[in-house]
């Protein structure tokens, strides 16, 4: 069954079976300055000045990226990459260290990817990375070293728009798709680009009685041949011009009169005359001038696709296939590369399915898909938006969606295998925003945004996530802390399990010291604690309307 996964998708791949994916698709942040909050903004268009802190901070060399980074060529090594290339990251570890720290913390995220993704494909499968010029040219020596050059097969430049001013520089209007290949036995089946108009104006320049438009098409081929092909047809005779009949193949593959299977039963004379009665012949007005076959335009496939595509337009705001990310890309543009380089039935990965393109296009084509995202947001909408209500499929029956807790149990699993996912799981499941600095014991975890009547931004509540067994009202009275340094209205808690009557009791009374925030006459506890079952049972903080990424409601349950 097609499985849409929440998690990091490098936890999520290194369990996947090796060699059971045909085709990877990935289109992961870039590394440049692009705003990515734009799905995370209020209907006001206000946007979420922590998120986009956060994703600032996804770049940062911070000391667990440093680890992973000295790991690496142990990683290369299990992989079975050649020590030369581990040696070569080391070059690269010294080099970006100090000069472009940013992006060696970008390039090893990737690479730590790329490892478990090269594991999972097929002997036949290809791989497909989507990124910008920022570093484009970094990644490529990365998937050098660990696809092999030998199996790099284009550099696809894709125009994602028309114009695009530049300071000083030439505008920036296109992606580059890096196009590996796990062997050199890979699946590969031809796609084809429209003619572009000064094409079809210059050699479809025939038009028939019907309004279609047409070019010739010689019927014949260098040198005799003994046979049928050799004979002469009507008043011309291919033999002699030193020629011999050769229809193109197109001619049978378009019309059931002469499909593949009934040519068996046509002597090739015959199936001139065939062509000639459909209207595929023409007769030129010299007696002795040779028949030639008409290849009409709306026939015609278009010429094989090439390493540059500028036929495939940008989603524009008012589509219908817009679902709010600023970088989505067109379906149609995945549907080239499925095509391309997978079957039916056959098995594709998007490992970063944001707004999920990929699903769509895999779906459309008649192929298995997998999508993973770190992001509940984008897998709520996705599975809501993109798959129920877009395609008309149903959870349960034509996908799963994996790694969401629905039980205390699964939240209780998912803290004992990654403690800050189950944080970001639990911030994001009340429609907050955690942030990607893992800050210690009272520390801001993430924030909720709500609006305020006459404030111009939105205002914040700040989270924190208790997931262990012995939470004590000291992390009330450090939260309380956090709360009166910030410059948050309110500071919400959550913890694992129901604390117990005294407990919980102590714990209010911590709260309540804290005060009421009064907006528009109506009082909300400047303090709130929320445990996981209530959250799993869909209670939420008491707050004022709640910036949800372009959805603002008012919450319906307030605090037990």
């Amino acid at each position: 069954m097609n499985r849409l996964y929440y998690g990091d998708c490098l936890t999520i791949m290194r369990d996947m079976p090796l060699g059971s994916v045909d085709l990877v698709y990935l289109d992961p942040p870039f590394n440049s300055n692009r705003d990515y909050s734009a799905i995370y903004q209020d209907e006001t268009g206000q946007p979420l000045p922590d998120q986009i802190e956060a994703f600032n901070d996804l770049w940062a060399l911070d000391e667990e990226r440093l680890r992973a980074i000295r790991h690496m060529p142990i990683l290369m090594r299990d992989a079975g990459i050649d020590d030369d290339v581990a040696e070569f990251w080391r070059i690269w570890l010294n080099a970006l260290r100090n000069t472009q720290p940013r992006l060696l913390a970008y390039l090893s995220y990737m690479t730590e990817r790329l490892l478990p993704l090269r594991g999972i494909l097929k002997p036949t499968g290809s791989i497909y990375l989507h990124c910008d010029p920022t570093a484009s040219h970094y990644i490529k020596c990365m998937m050098d070293g660990i696809f092999g050059h030998e199996n790099f097969q284009n550099e696809i430049i894709w125009k994602r728009t028309s114009a695009h001013s530049g300071a000083k520089k030439y505008g920036p209007v296109h992606d580059t798709i890096l196009f590996y290949s796990k062997s050199k036995n890979f699946t590969w089946n031809a796609t084809y680009m429209p003619y572009d108009q000064h094409y079809v104006d210059q050699f479809f320049t025939h038009i028939n009685k019907d309004g279609k438009r047409w070019r010739r098409t010689d019927l014949t081929g260098p040198g005799t041949r003994e046979g049928d092909s050799g004979k002469k047809w009507r008043h011309f005779n291919p033999t002699d011009r030193g020629r011999h009949w050769q229809p193109p193949s197109y001619f049978y593959d378009k019309y059931k009169e002469l499909s593949s299977d009934d040519l068996a039963k046509y002597p090739l004379i015959e199936r001139l005359e065939k062509l000639d009665e459909i209207g595929l012949i023409h007769w030129p007005k010299k007696i002795d001038g040779a028949p030639q076959g008409k290849r009409l335009l709306e026939d015609a496939l278009g010429v094989p696709a090439q390493d540059i595509w500028n036929d495939i337009k940008p989603i524009h705001n008012q589509s219908k296939e817009r679902l709010g990310y600023a970088t989505q890309k067109p379906v149609e543009l995945l549907e080239r590369i499925i095509s391309s380089s997978s079957n039916k039935g056959d098995v594709i990965l998007d490992p970063f399915c944001g707004c999920a393109s990929t699903i769509e296009a895999a779906h459309k084509l008649e192929r298995r898909w997998i999508g993973i995202d770190i992001a509940i947001h984008a897998i709520k909408r996705v599975a809501k938006v993109r798959l129920e209500d877009r395609l008309g499929l149903r959870e349960g029956v034509d996908f799963t969606v994996e790694g969401v807790p629905h039980t205390p149990e699964g939240a209780q699993d998912l803290w004992e295998r990654d403690k800050y996912h189950f944080q970001k799981w639990a911030i994001e499941q009340i429609d907050g925003f955690v942030t990607s600095r893992k800050t210690g014991d009272g520390g801001i975890d993430g924030r909720m945004y709500f609006s305020v009547p006459r404030e111009k931004e939105l205002q914040s509540m700040v989270l924190e996530v208790k997931g262990g067994k012995n939470v004590n009202v000291s992390v009330i009275r450090d939260l309380r802390g956090v709360l009166e340094r910030d410059n948050a209205l309110m500071a919400g808690l959550i913890i694992m399990d129901d604390l117990g009557p005294r407990k919980t009791a102590n714990f209010k009374r911590e709260m309540g010291d804290a005060g009421d925030l009064d907006v528009s006459g109506v009082q909300y506890p400047r303090m709130q604690m929320l445990t996981v079952p209530e959250i799993l049972e869909g209670k939420r903080f008491l707050t004022p309307s709640v910036a949800r990424g372009r959805v603002v409601s008012q919450p319906t349950l307030p605090l037990g």
